[in-house]
């Protein structure tokens, strides 16, 4: 079973990792399953934590990982045809 609109998974990082600055042409949704971890902007950054839900617009630049003394793992929501740009 699969949808044709959405594509959602689950990533976990290491204890201080994080992934680059990127943007999605279409929203990203975040739910946070483990741990604690940081959304950022080129404006802020936010500490996450389990059962939070994150809102990312479209051509928001932004990163997310883990803290440095936590494992963290996120759902992602995103439209199949989204394409991200690093």
């Amino acid at each position: 079973m699969g949808s044709k609109e959405f594509t959602a998974g689950i990533v976990t990082f290491p204890p201080g990792t994080r992934n680059k600055f990127h943007i999605h042409d279409h929203e990203q949704i975040l739910y946070v399953v483990k741990g604690k971890g940081v959304v950022a902007t080129e404006k802020e950054e936010r500490l996450i934590t389990v059962g939070d839900v994150v809102l990312i617009s479209a051509g928001e630049n932004h990163w997310h990982g883990a803290t440095k003394d936590s494992v963290f793992s996120h759902l992602y929501i995103t439209k199949v045809e989204t394409k991200t740009t690093f």
